[in-house]
C-alpha cells in the first residue's frame, strides 16, 4: 500500500502516519528526515541539496524528488510506504507521477480552520523538560506550570495565532489543490479529522478497504 496523507497543519497527519505505519507494517517516509539523511550519507542528490541549502536557497523540486526516489527504492519500501511532507504543490505531484512514483490512495484528513486554530494555539510546551500540554484537551494541573518538573509553559513560535493563520493560508493556496489532482486520478479518499484519534484511524482504514 503506497499512501499519501494530506491535511492542513495540525490536522493529525503525523499521529495517523505513526499509527498506520505500525498497523500496516510499512515505513513513514518524511521528506525532512530523508533530506537530512541524504546529506549526512553524502549521496549524489544529498550533496546537490546541500549546495542549495549552504547558499540559503530552497532545494528545487527535481532534487527533492531525486532524494525521495532514492529512499523509495530501498528494501523496506517494497511492500509500500506512507509519504509525509510531500507533495506540497501540484508541480511536485505531477513530477512524482512523471518520474514513475505512483500511489494506491491519497487520504485527505478534513478539518475546519477554526478547529485547527483552537488545537494549535492551545498547545503549550514546558521550556525545561519539553512535556506537552493543551489548555483544553490536556491542561496542566496548575495554569502555566509543568506537572512533571514545575517549569514554565510556553507557546512555540509555530503555534502563535498569527503563524497558524499564515500556515493555513499557504496550505489552502498551495497544497489543498492537490485534492483535485488526485481526485482526477481516482485515488482520493476524504476522512473527517475532527473526531477522536482512534475513530479517525478506523475511518482511514475503512476508506482504504481494510
Amino acid at each position: 500500500m503506497k499512501l499519501i496523507l494530506l491535511g492542513a497543519p495540525g490536522a493529525g497527519k503525523g499521529t495517523q502516519a505513526e499509527i498506520l505505519s505500525k498497523k500496516l507494517g510499512i515505513p513513514t517516509i518524511s521528506t525532512g528526515n530523508i533530506l537530512r539523511e541524504a546529506i549526512k550519507n553524502q549521496t549524489e542528490t544529498g550533496l546537490k541539496a546541500k549546495q542549495y541549502m549552504d547558499n540559503g536557497q530552497l532545494v528545487p523540486d527535481d532534487v527533492i524528488i531525486g532524494i525521495v526516489r532514492e529512499r523509495l527504492s530501498q528494501p523496506d519500501c517494497a511492500k509500500g510506504y506512507i509519504l509525509d511532507g510531500m507533495p506540497r504543490t501540484i508541480p511536485q505531484a505531477a513530477a512524482l507521477e512523471e518520474s514513475g512514483v505512483h500511489f494506491d490512495a491519497v487520504v485527505s484528513i478534513e478539518i475546519l480552520d477554526e478547529v485547527i486554530e483552537s488545537r494549535m494555539t492551545g498547545r503549550r510546551v514546558c521550556g525545561s523538560c519539553g512535556a506537552s500540554y493543551h489548555i483544553t484537551a490536556n491542561p496542566p494541573k496548575a495554569e502555566g506550570v509543568c506537572d512533571v518538573c514545575g517549569g514554565a509553559l510556553t507557546i512555540r513560535k509555530d503555534d502563535n495565532p498569527e503563524t497558524v493563520k499564515n500556515r493555513l493560508k499557504v496550505f489552502h493556496a498551495e497544497t489543498e489543490p492537490l485534492k483535485d489532482f488526485y481526485a482526477k486520478l481516482g485515488i482520493l479518499k476524504l476522512v473527517e479529522g475532527n473526531q477522536p484519534i482512534e475513530d479517525a484511524t478506523r475511518d482511514i482504514l475503512k476508506a482504504l478497504g481494510m
